[in-house]
């Protein structure tokens, strides 16, 4: 910028003349032209992504129309404030790219707002003529009203399930037409559904979503035409039940059911719209995750003698209960127990946050976990767009469906909007129940914003009696209004292995959650660091870990009746690396190592006691609640001075803990003991592991070498490779000294110290 030097100016005044000048040349350029942000990772697929025409497959498979235009790609955007006027005829300030959230790398915006505008113009194709033009919108979250030529259309709620309005009123000759959408979000703020946002991410919480993160469409369609459908499989009785739901419908419309099997017509089926129609399918093909097959069903509209509406859908023969198998209480898949192994997945993506960059990466996530040997998954906290469920139909896989929660893990939550979960979870389950691979509903998690359970339990399962309802995944058996037995199953969470709750006369049980298996790829992390409920170095780690976990499932499966497990998780989401796939979607270990653990024939190791603990049998230490000298871990520390006892040392109640032999409810303990290992030979030295159960913080020396250290808890004894250094202290046929320090903060706390020997492994 030139600024005329001649002209006698103060230095103040010479500043202000070249603010002006700037603003005025700012004001008179161009709107910068969109373009994506950077994320700190990103998948292969983000850099696939047309922004002219993002995520352009058919968003809503089982009702299918023809004609559509969708309207993804680059939309103007600015953010807002509550007293905003609709700025109807104005050209916003930035643009973004629909339909990936405002808080993505992948919307050019990457930035949060709590209140957003977003415009653009669309002109109906000629070809639609006399025809109502209804606008689509997959999901908005939270709050949102649409504009068409400045009038509002409507104002909806709810962050998770489609919602459309007809245009036709609102148009204006056959030109271009200005849509507005206006949205609110409250993020923790407020009491809705809202899963694992924050505008604090950390820990167990995400970045948000905020604004349009689902495809949005225009369709043409008649005065009379088909609103929803609702398709029942009733495997007992080889037929399918289906109601066509249809506006504006009189004493001559009529619909018409083609049932197909592959290009074959099975059976064709007339009756009225909005009553249910029976549809015979003599020898079923059952979907099961081994044969996800499925029926197409072509359905048509009449009036007299002429087709006003038609669509195409299809159904999976699947029923799903809880049954008697070998005395005890089972989940059954077509009647026949099935032990249901599953990932916990979150649907989070690093460059599009609640959205996936493209269909493909959406299936790839199912692609992969039926690679891991996975026959069933938990949607955790999140509802995905209608497509991610058409890949769990077409490629088989059960699903767990989380409710969001509201008030998820905050500190001081707002109240809980309960008209607006009981709504929300209505929406949901009517948006989903036509989707085969869906076989559970689980209403609340770990109990937060649990309210009213008995109520909101039978309104899901009034809603759909088909499927099975969990009442609070990881819950434990008492709630506000009820106790253990509400719901279909008995659901408990342990980390990192798993466990089962006690026997339920009426419930199958089933471990909603175990493992965490922490493993960090440098490279292909959200940030420098990243958290598991434990820890390993390497993939043949993780694949041993989780080869021991499911060991102990199918021992909880033979001996608890266990009925299902659910492996945290797929992903690494964020700072969290406790996936079997990094954020990004990098495999971190071999599928077909998982693949055989989740089938029960992994090789499982065995194990020696070298130093045996206190799980069965207490064993006696000198201990000290008194900080001892820097020296306490050395060989010739002297501890006379040391009271001596019984392990493990802890308080009661404590989970899964071994001899409760001495109490410790003091923040430190310090421990001494010696020990004989034996003659071992070089290669039996090698296979020595400590044997631990720590909450929390652990340090084990041996002869004065740090051996292993670990920060946190555990929930039950693990078996951890010690250090190099620790291995090499070890005097095979001599005294040993094993000294531990264990730091507590907070709740229940126990520890417990042992040497073992990792035996070759054996199949299960």
């Amino acid at each position: 910028m030139w600024v005329n030097s001649a002209l006698p100016m103060n230095k103040k005044s010479s500043l202000l003349l070249c603010a002006t000048l700037a603003a005025s040349v700012l004001a008179s350029l161009p709107a910068m032209a969109w373009a994506p942000k950077k994320a700190p990772i990103e998948t292969k697929w983000a850099a696939l992504v047309n922004p002219e025409k993002p995520l352009p497959e058919y968003p809503r498979p089982q009702l299918v129309r023809k004609d559509w235009l969708n309207l993804n790609g680059i939309w103007e955007y600015q953010s807002g404030a509550a007293d905003d006027a609709v700025p109807a005829g104005k050209k916003l300030t930035d643009e973004i790219c629909v339909p990936y959230p405002v808080e993505s790398a992948l919307s050019g915006v990457m930035e949060h707002h709590d209140r957003l505008w977003y415009r653009r113009n669309f002109t109906v194709p000629s070809s639609w003529k006399n025809k109502q033009v209804k606008i689509n919108f997959g999901a908005v979250d939270y709050e949102s009203e649409v504009y068409v030529n400045g009038k509002s259309l409507g104002v909806h709620t709810g962050g998770y399930v489609p919602f459309s309005y007809d245009v036709t009123p609102y148009l204006k000759g056959t030109g271009p037409q200005e849509l507005i959408v206006r949205v609110f979000d409250p993020t923790e703020k407020g009491g809705q559904p809202r899963g694992k946002q924050t505008t604090d991410p950390g820990g167990i919480m995400y970045t948000p979503t905020t604004g349009i993160w689902q495809t949005v469409w225009l369709e043409p369609v008649a005065k009379t035409s088909i609103n929803s459908l609702h398709m029942i499989p009733d495997v007992d009785n080889s037929l399918v039940r289906i109601t066509v739901a249809a506006s504006n419908a009189t004493g001559n419309t009529r619909v018409t059911l083609k049932v197909k099997d592959g290009n074959t017509v099975i059976k064709t089926v007339q009756g009225a719209p909005n009553t249910e129609l029976s549809v015979p399918v003599e020898n079923p093909k059952l979907w099961t995750p081994n044969n996800p097959a499925l029926y197409s069903v072509d359905i048509s509209l009449t009036e007299g003698k002429k087709q006003v509406d038609s669509v195409g859908s299809y159904f999976g023969m699947r029923k799903i209960s809880v049954g008697m198998s070998n005395g005890e209480p089972k989940l059954l898949l077509n009647n026949q127990f099935v032990f249901q192994m599953g990932p916990l997945d979150q649907g989070f993506w690093p460059e599009g946050l609640y959205t996936a960059p493209t269909d493909d990466a959406l299936k790839f996530d199912i692609e992969m976990e039926k690679k891991f040997g996975f026959n069933m998954v938990r949607k955790h906290i999140k509802i995905e767009p209608a497509r991610w469920y058409y890949w769990t139909d077409k490629l088989g896989i059960l699903v767990w469906q989380d409710m969001p929660s509201p008030n998820s893990y905050i500190g001081n939550p707002p109240p809980i909007d309960k008209p607006a979960y009981e709504k929300q979870l209505n929406e949901v389950i009517k948006t989903l129940w036509n989707v085969p691979s869906i076989v559970m509903w689980v209403v609340f998690n770990e109990g937060q914003a649990r309210h009213d359970t008995a109520y909101i339990v039978d309104v899901a399962k009034k809603l759909d009696p088909s499927r099975l309802v969990n009442r609070d995944s990881g819950g434990g058996y008492e709630d506000d209004t009820h106790d253990g037995t509400v719901g279909d199953v008995d659901d408990v969470h342990s980390y990192p292995p798993p466990a089962a709750s006690g026997a339920s006369p009426n419930q199958a049980r089933v471990c909603g959650e175990y493992g965490g298996i922490g493993f960090i790829i440098k490279g292909h992390t959200w940030k420098s660091t990243g958290w598991g409920y434990t820890t390993i170095n390497s993939a043949k780690e993780l694949e041993e870990l989780y080869g021991e976990f499911t060991g102990i499932l199918k021992n909880l499966q033979d001996t608890k009746a266990l009925s299902a497990a659910v492996y945290t998780e797929i992903t690494d989401v964020e700072i969290e690396s406790n996936g079997l796939m990094t954020y990004d979607r990098v495999i971190k270990c071999d599928p077909d190592q998982i693949a055989l653990a989740n089938h029960f024939k992994y090789p499982l190791p065995t194990y020696r006691t070298i130093v045996p603990t206190s799980e069965t049998t207490s064993q006696t230490w000198k201990y000290t609640f008194s900080k001892p000298s820097d020296d306490w871990f050395q060989n010739g520390f002297d501890a006379t001075g040391w009271q001596s006892g019984p392990g493990g040392f802890g308080t009661a109640n404590t989970p899964g803990i071994g001899k409760l032999g001495t109490e410790w409810n003091t923040p430190d303990i310090w421990l001494r003991r010696t020990f004989n290992p034996g003659n071992l030979a070089p290669i039996e030295l090698s296979q020595l592991l400590i044997r631990d159960y720590h909450d929390e913080d652990l340090e084990v020396y041996i002869n004065g070498v740090l051996a292993y250290k670990k920060d946190g808890y555990t929930s039950s004894y693990e078996s951890k490779p010690m250090t190099p250094e620790g291995l090499k202290a070890i005097v095979p046929g001599g005294e040993n000294t094993l000294a531990v320090h264990c730091h507590q903060t907070g709740g229940g706390q126990y520890v417990d110290v042992g040497i073992s020997q990792r035996m070759p492994p054996k199949a299960p």
